[in-house]
């Protein structure tokens, strides 16, 4: 599904990425963590072709991000805010959406419907602006879209951060509902909720994969070990 060959980031002398090789599998719910400055970030941000790599390449179903466009129809993502129409209320952004994804309303109602408990009454038919939401809020807007139209692929950095509790609980049910059918690529500090939802974690150093967890049992201990948990 996804397969990153020779990847590597420079900033001047500084390398901030450096990932040999990586092939993540269709239908696989992806968790990647490590400390602020590990380079998960940009990690996503070259898988999206927002960022340029140094070197190497990442295929989507065989074809290079930094060189076509057809990849772009099968993946969803919400890295952060700046990835909305912050202008729009939600409502009107979903419409936009739907639009742009040639969806039928009766499409929109049935995803919309899907995130009914997640939302908690708070996001649709509140004639509030994105940009006025809060961050929570604006965290599952963002989540919602990424999860429009159907797409192969959905990547989410750090989407438990800024949820309330039961919200997390909600987005860990969706996650695991909708994995059968979704590859789901997931970055963040809560290693709670990833060992709980993802069949495989990756943990990135300095830009480099340094573990490679793909034993549900050994997930915990390894990664508290690391983090000194």
């Amino acid at each position: 599904m996804i397969s990153i060959q020779g990847l590597k980031k420079q900033y001047k002398e500084a390398i901030v990425l450096d990932v040999e090789s990586l092939d993540i599998s269709k239908n696989q719910c992806f968790g990647l963590v490590g400390n602020n400055g590990a380079g998960k970030t940009t990690l996503f941000r070259i898988m999206l072709d927002l960022v340029r790599a140094s070197a190497g390449a990442v295929m989507v179903d065989g074809e290079d991000v930094s060189k076509g466009e057809a990849w772009k129809s099968k993946v969803g993502a919400f890295l952060d805010e700046h990835m909305l129409l912050s202008y729009l209320t939600p409502d009107e952004y979903f419409e936009t959406l739907r639009k742009i994804y040639g969806l039928s309303k009766e499409d929109l109602m049935l995803h919309l419907d899907k995130f009914t408990e997640f939302f908690n009454g708070e996001i649709l038919g509140k004639k509030k602006y994105i940009r006025d939401l809060s961050k929570g809020n604006l965290k599952k807007v963002g989540i919602v879209a990424a999860m429009m139209g159907n797409p192969d692929v959905v990547m989410l950095d750090e989407p438990f951060e800024n949820l309330d509790p039961s919200s997390q609980n909600r987005l860990k049910k969706l996650v695991v509902q909708e994995s059968p059918n979704t590859t789901f690529l997931i970055s963040s500090h809560d290693l709670v909720h990833v060992t709980e939802i993802c069949d495989r974690i990756v943990l990135l150093e300095k830009g480099k994969v340094i573990k490679d967890l793909q034993e549900k049992e050994l997930m915990v201990e390894e990664l508290n070990t690391y983090f000194g948990t």
